[in-house]
């Protein structure tokens, strides 16, 4: 037996405890999917806690349907409307935050102005502050704007509680940059956001989509703001709707959970198609400092 023969057994044995132990992890974490799932294919008189791992007796996606399209003979509210509400404030509100963040972030980085060294603590102090805190006069700066209520309201709420993070990673994106880089620029002729057009905003494709991903599941998955900035049903997000299918009285836990698993089937897909990317994202650098 060479030599080579045998230090490629340890480290085969070592590739596959380290796969299984990711398997293992991968299958703790997928758990709760799988229970979304098999629930919302039992029937309600399969549902129960001591079988809820048990598998269903079929493939039933009644519950699925109900879930998404409501059923008046049950009073049950589908999500169906409310996924369009979620797409119109979801989208808008990660675009914006992430591009004010990255003017932030740029200007905080690269264009040092007297007080800069106070004014960025003071925008990540937003990120500690509680929202419970903030509900009264947030909605009494709502109502002055004429903006409570309303899907426009909800986008504002998320995009100014949005920069703090937005700017952090963009501003320790950009100081990576050289700044011999940005002086080359300034001989040139460009001005702060001609910079930032032709120079900066190419090259920080990576953190825009570290932000985006973050920024669009944060937006997605929030339940507080909608249910307290919405005051309509027809308006409000799909988290809302679906706190709004339980009955008053009975549960119906097969359709409550295939809604769950609806709700949560954006941010999934999002991870699982654009995760490598949002690790790259990371690694180039977004978070670093």
């Amino acid at each position: 037996m060479t030599a080579q023969t045998q230090t490629r057994k340890p480290i085969r044995a070592s590739r596959i405890a380290i796969y299984a132990a990711l398997f293992l992890a991968a299958a703790f974490y997928l758990l709760p999917v799988y229970v979304l799932f098999i629930t919302g294919m039992k029937s309600f008189q399969e549902v129960n806690l001591s079988r809820m791992w048990d598998l269903p007796s079929g493939f039933h996606f009644d519950s699925y349907i109900t879930a998404w399209f409501g059923s008046e003979k049950e009073s049950i509210t589908g999500l169906a409307g409310n996924f369009m509400n979620s797409i119109y404030l979801a989208i808008p509100a990660t675009l914006f935050s992430a591009v004010l963040g990255s003017l932030n972030g740029y200007v905080l980085a690269k264009w040092k102005f007297r007080g800069s060294n106070i004014l960025f603590p003071l925008m990540l102090f937003g990120m500690f502050i509680p929202y419970q805190s903030i509900l009264i006069p947030l909605v009494q700066v709502l109502k002055n704007m004429s903006l409570y209520g309303s899907i426009q309201g909800l986008i504002f709420v998320h995009v100014v509680y949005g920069i703090p993070i937005t700017t952090l990673i963009f501003r320790n994106y950009f100081a990576e940059i050289p700044t011999e880089l940005i002086e080359a620029a300034k001989i040139d002729g460009a001005g702060i956001l001609g910079i930032y057009r032709h120079i900066l905003f190419p090259i920080s494709m990576p953190g825009f989509v570290v932000v985006m991903i973050w920024q669009f599941q944060s937006i997605w998955n929030d339940f507080l703001f909608g249910v307290i900035v919405t005051s309509r049903p027809t308006v409000q997000p799909m988290t809302v709707a679906l706190n709004n299918m339980a009955g008053s009285y009975v549960v119906q836990w097969n359709v409550q959970m295939a809604g769950a698993l609806i709700a949560a089937l954006p941010t999934l897909l999002v991870f699982i198609f654009l995760g490598r990317y949002f690790m790259r994202g990371l690694l180039a650098g977004s978070l670093k400092g």
